[in-house]
């Protein structure tokens, strides 16, 4: 059975200062809200991810409301929607479509999802090994993930998490389309400001090239929507670390109707009626999801009882993308 991150561990990551990256390979941005990686850090990531250490990896868990966050001075800014199509990958095998997922459930629809979805891995300066997920999101780079801020980087800090690597498509140890290591890593200021407020619990990491070609010329990449619409059908998918969910060595999914999140004062958030666990931690929200694409809307954030929630893609968020898509 993986080893789950407790609530009191997945709370002193982001909000209570679980140390990680103080080394030279986590250089501040001129903007404070991101990280840079050298090549040799790059290279060292890829080869330090053993199978071994990818099956000894703590499963993050999706954070419960951080009880030592502040709340936000203003919640995030909405303007003009803005959307960016997926990009088709490689030709992944599509299935009967995964019966309807009311609870977390194996995802066998195959599609874009089973390329474009996959594991994140990291490190802490104690040595700690940990596990979330992601999803690819077109950029102008073609090179960009979505994650959770709390995957990322250390609230309490601001410091960013080291040996942080991408596995698309990941399942049961195989790594089909190879492990890309970050170049740089993007996270929202006020989600460090605000000491882990979990409607800023959005991040972006840039993957480096891998055998020559970027990471969505490799696997393809599911499309982004800015300022969407709420309220609508939509689809998580992740890495939950139940044996239910298969220890966190496959892809599962959730879908429901959203609603907005009336359980935290301040909370900009919206979730659904279906709940993943540890590792699931910044897998993608997507809507208008359809044959294994759709647009990404947010990623998972915030867990209480038997909902999930997600942070919404504001203005902030759109900033924050362009950044990583032109780094």
């Amino acid at each position: 059975m993986r080893r789950v991150a407790t609530l009191f561990s997945a709370l002193t990551l982001a909000t209570l200062g679980w140390t990680a990256g103080t080394a030279a390979h986590a250089a501040p941005s001129a903007e404070g809200a991101g990280t840079s990686v050298s090549t040799e850090e790059q290279r060292a990531a890829a080869r330090f991810w053993t199978t071994d250490r990818l099956r000894a990896a703590q499963d993050v868990t999706a954070l419960p409301a951080a009880r030592t966050a502040k709340l936000a001075t203003a919640p995030p800014t909405t303007g003009e929607r803005v959307s960016v199509p997926p990009l088709p990958g490689p030709a992944a095998s599509t299935s009967a479509p995964s019966t309807r997922a009311t609870s977390p459930t194996a995802w066998t629809g195959g599609g874009l999802i089973s390329t474009t979805a996959g594991k994140v891995f990291f490190q802490n300066d104690s040595g700690g090994t940990f596990a979330c997920s992601a999803t690819v999101a077109n950029s102008d780079n073609r090179s960009v993930v979505l994650t959770a801020g709390h995957c990322v980087v250390d609230a309490a800090t601001g410091t960013g998490y080291r040996n942080w690597v991408f596995i698309p498509g990941y399942n049961n140890g195989n790594r089909p389309y190879g492990t890309f290591s970050a170049r740089s890593l993007f996270w929202e200021p006020q989600y460090v400001s605000t000491r882990g407020n979990a409607n800023w619990d959005y991040a972006f990491a840039v993957m480096n090239t891998l055998n020559g070609r970027s990471l969505a010329d490799t696997v393809g990449a599911q499309g982004i929507a800015f300022n969407s619409q709420t309220g609508r059908h939509v689809h998580s998918f992740g890495y939950g670390g139940s044996a239910a969910e298969g220890n966190g060595e496959r892809l599962n999914h959730c879908e429901g109707n959203e609603f907005a999140d009336a359980g935290r004062p301040g909370s900009t958030m919206w979730g659904i009626d279906c709940v993943q666990t540890g590792g699931s931690s910044g897998g993608g929200f997507l809507a208008d999801f359809s044959g294994g694409g759709g647009y990404l809307i947010g990623n998972i954030s915030v867990s209480a009882g038997a909902n999930e929630y997600h942070p919404t893609l504001g203005n902030e968020a759109l900033d924050l993308y362009r950044r990583a898509g032109a780094a």
